[in-house]
């Protein structure tokens, strides 16, 4: 047989090889939940888990991505990769991650026209949020506030 015609059987993608970032944890997993929670209190935005972004011709997969709540289209043709930027996009560390990586992806989003990103560090209990106008606050008790959007998380 030809190499031409040799088929090779192909394994499914790892999770990390899918979605471009390691395998969760559990602390992730409850923090990732626990964002979700509080971020459906604002009835303003519609928030998705795992939605494929695709831009600067590369597909990234924010934990979190927040749009306006009439960006959802029920019933019509879904979509399995976004064009349209999210409003704010939440990046959890996972164990194996490193900060550099988050970071890469952090300023990706925010050059392509995310106003807001949420950077999750679960073992440091520390949530920063970064905005595309440079500014930059961390928070560790009470109220998460986005200044870009208003949304907000009670991290009690």
């Amino acid at each position: 047989m030809s190499e031409a015609t040799a088929t090779v059987a192909e394994r499914p993608l790892s999770y990390e090889e899918e979605r471009g970032k390691p395998m969760p944890s559990q602390q992730h997993a409850a923090a990732q939940v626990n964002l979700i929670g509080e971020f459906l209190k604002h009835r303003e935005f519609r928030t998705y888990s795992e939605l494929t972004l695709r831009l600067e011709g590369r597909d990234y997969t924010p934990d979190l991505s927040v749009y306006p709540a009439s960006k959802i289209n029920w019933g019509g043709r879904d979509i399995v990769k976004m064009t349209e930027m999210p409003l704010t996009v939440v990046e959890i560390f996972s164990p194996q991650q490193g900060s550099q990586d988050v970071m890469e992806k952090v300023d990706a989003y925010l050059a392509n026209g995310v106003k807001s990103v949420w950077i999750v560090a679960p073992p440091l209990a520390t949530i920063t949020i970064r905005t595309a106008d440079g500014h930059r606050e961390s928070f560790v008790s009470d109220v998460a506030r986005d200044p870009a959007t208003g949304l907000t998380a009670d991290l009690a």
